[in-house]
């Protein structure tokens, strides 16, 4: 049987905006910089695994550090919440999108780190929307211009440049999602 939740969706939007939301940036970060270092020091078959899988880990790396944060990744205290659904839908909306890395990469596989870097920080648009925060925008925003920026500026170092423009879009992002989480948390306490 459906539970029905009886809050009205501003109440549903204020209960997910409560949340803290940053297992998933720490695990985008923790990955990315993995990537980079794998790009500096490993041959090229290294670099592409290493975002394939390294990329596929992020959602798995990121329910370990919201145990480890006390962050409600599974929704136990605010269940049957529109906005939690709607992230849900975000994050695999951003996984299908994958479709059109992989027959790119296939042509040219340097396109990697431009392709997956860009299609996997889509998922910030509706969060932010759903947050009613600028975090989120500026995060996909600055993420797709930077990263195309950066996969023409430096063709030789893609796997490295492009992890650097995104653990410091995560570094910026998670500092303003923890003040957005301060703020939000004293007004409705």
């Amino acid at each position: 049987m459906t539970q029905h939740n009886t809050q009205t969706l501003e109440e549903q939007r204020r209960a997910f905006s409560k949340k803290r939301f940053l297992a998933m940036p720490l695990a985008g970060s923790i990955v990315w910089t993995i990537i980079g270092i794998i790009g500096a020091t490993m041959p090229p078959i290294w670099q592409i695994w290493s975002v394939w899988i390294g990329c596929g880990s992020i959602v798995y790396l990121g329910m370990a550090l919201a145990q480890v944060l006390g962050e409600d990744f599974f929704n136990k205290h605010t269940p049957n919440n529109a906005f939690n659904h709607l992230f849900m839908v975000g994050l695999v909306m951003a996984l299908l999108v994958f479709s059109l890395a992989i027959p790119f990469a296939m042509q040219d596989y340097t396109s990697i780190p431009l392709t997956v870097g860009i299609l996997s920080g889509l998922m910030w648009m509706p969060f932010s929307w759903a947050i009613q925060h600028w975090a989120g925008y500026f995060h996909t925003i600055s993420r797709t211009l930077l990263v195309l920026a950066v996969w023409f500026l430096f063709p030789e170092h893609r796997f490295v440049a492009i992890p650097v423009v995104i653990v410091s879009l995560y570094i910026i992002t998670m500092l303003a999602l923890e003040r957005r989480y301060k703020v939000v948390n004293s007004l409705h306490n």
